[in-house]
C-alpha cells in the first residue's frame, strides 16, 4: 500500500496533530487529549455526549474527534460531502469545526487526514505562525 493510499489510523491523529508548529498536548496521557495552537483548540477528543446519538438506537457516540476548519463554507462543503465521514450535530451549529467517529477514520487515506488537521491547526493558528508555516518547507500534507 503506498502512501497515499495508506489508511487513516488513531495514531496519525496523534503523530500529525503533534507534528504541527506551536502545538501544545493538554491531557495527553487520556482518551480525550486536546491539541492547541496559541492556545486555541484545533483538534480534540470528545467526551460521550447527549448530542452525539446514533439517530437509529439512539446510542451516544463515545468516539468523536472534531476538527476545526476555515469557515462555514468548509463545514458545510465536508458535511455535505457523502463521500466524507464528516458530520456535525446540533450543539455545533454556529461553529467552525466538524465531527469524526473514529469508527470511520478508517474512510479517510492517510493523507486526507493530514490535510484536514493542517487547515484546522491552520484555522486556529495566528495568521503570523499560519504564512510562516505556510512559507517554509515542512508541511505534514507533502
Amino acid at each position: 500500500m503506498t502512501r497515499s493510499r495508506a489508511r487513516a489510523r488513531v495514531a496519525d491523529i496523534h503523530a500529525l496533530a503533534s507534528a504541527l508548529p506551536h502545538v501544545t498536548v493538554y491531557d495527553p496521557e487520556s482518551s480525550t487529549p486536546v491539541y492547541q495552537v496559541g492556545g486555541k483548540s484545533f483538534v480534540f477528543f470528545r467526551t460521550p455526549r447527549p448530542d452525539a446519538v446514533d439517530p437509529v438506537t439512539g446510542e451516544r457516540y463515545a468516539d468523536v474527534v472534531v476538527f476545526w476548519v476555515a469557515d462555514f463554507g468548509a463545514k458545510e462543503a465536508l458535511v455535505q460531502d457523502e463521500s466524507t465521514p464528516f458530520f456535525t450535530t446540533p450543539h455545533f451549529d454556529g461553529h467552525p469545526s466538524v465531527l469524526l467517529r473514529l469508527s470511520r477514520l478508517h474512510e479517510l487515506t492517510r493523507a486526507e487526514l493530514a490535510e484536514v488537521i493542517e487547515d484546522a491547526w491552520l484555522a486556529q493558528a495566528s495568521a503570523r505562525r499560519g504564512r510562516v508555516y505556510l512559507e517554509g518547507p515542512d508541511h505534514i500534507t507533502d
